[in-house]
């Protein structure tokens, strides 16, 4: 039987702030019941895993609709997904979801090392400002397009609006610690993230700040085209959160 627990909370007080955000996080991946079962079923197929068109029969749901589910928890890395090349089939391979772990863990946004983020802040200050931002923001581009790909991203198939794309971004970014999520603020789109997995140490040293951009940057190179994101809010300039144009 599926065992559901939760893990250990981190050290330190729970903060108001940091349990809205933990239940944001959550809440953005298992809020919806059909994703829960979804989930469950996945997790009850183990190495095999699903894909969406065998989760929409199970469920009785249109396969877009159960497609739109497994993305969802695989950005917030609930789920893996993998190129299914075994349906022979013409036209492009269709993807299958596992399960990430071996047990149903619902975890708080990401806790960082706070003693390596502080080695990290240091040794970007001995940098100049310009070389340092270039490194943070290099580094967070590559692990960003690594995120995306493993996600399915192909810019190149041309499928996906800047608003949808924008879209997974924010799941994925919710998933490594940021609960985020997209706005329309006329007729510009932006990413809120409403929590700091960098923590202090991005406030002491503003260049970490780079490295999620750099992220943003480079899911969406790989899930719909080149970006150029710019922050118009941070922690560092004295902000409660983050935000990310385009």
């Amino acid at each position: 039987m599926t065992s559901v627990h939760h893990s250990p909370t981190p050290a330190g007080p729970l903060t108001p702030k940091a349990f809205t955000d933990a239940v944001t996080a959550i809440t953005n991946s298992f809020g919806d019941p059909t994703r829960r079962a979804i989930y469950l079923h996945v997790h009850e197929a183990g190495k095999a895993g699903v894909t969406a068109t065998q989760a929409a029969e199970h469920f009785g749901l249109h396969p877009n609709v159960a497609r739109h589910h497994l993305d969802r928890l695989a950005s917030g890395g609930h789920l893996d997904v993998a190129t299914d090349r075994s349906s022979g089939g013409a036209g492009r391979p269709s993807k299958r979801y596992t399960a990430s772990s071996e047990s149903v863990t619902l975890d708080t946004p990401v806790k960082t090392d706070d003693l390596v983020l502080t080695l990290l802040g240091r040794a970007l200050s001995l940098l100049p400002p310009d070389q340092a931002q270039t490194m943070a923001e290099s580094v967070g581009e590559e692990y960003g397009r690594a995120i995306a790909i493993s996600l399915g991203g192909d810019a190149a198939s041309g499928q996906r609006s800047l608003r949808s794309a924008l879209h997974t971004v924010a799941e994925a970014l919710t998933g490594h610690g940021f609960a985020a999520h997209t706005e329309r603020r006329g007729t510009q789109l932006r990413i809120v993230n409403n929590h700091c997995p960098f923590g202090d140490v991005a406030i002491e040293n503003p260049v970490i700040c780079a490295v999620d951009r750099g992220m943003v940057k480079g899911m969406l190179s790989a899930l719909y085209g080149p970006a150029d994101p710019s922050h118009s809010a941070s922690r560092p300039k004295g902000d409660s959160f983050c935000v990310t144009d385009f």
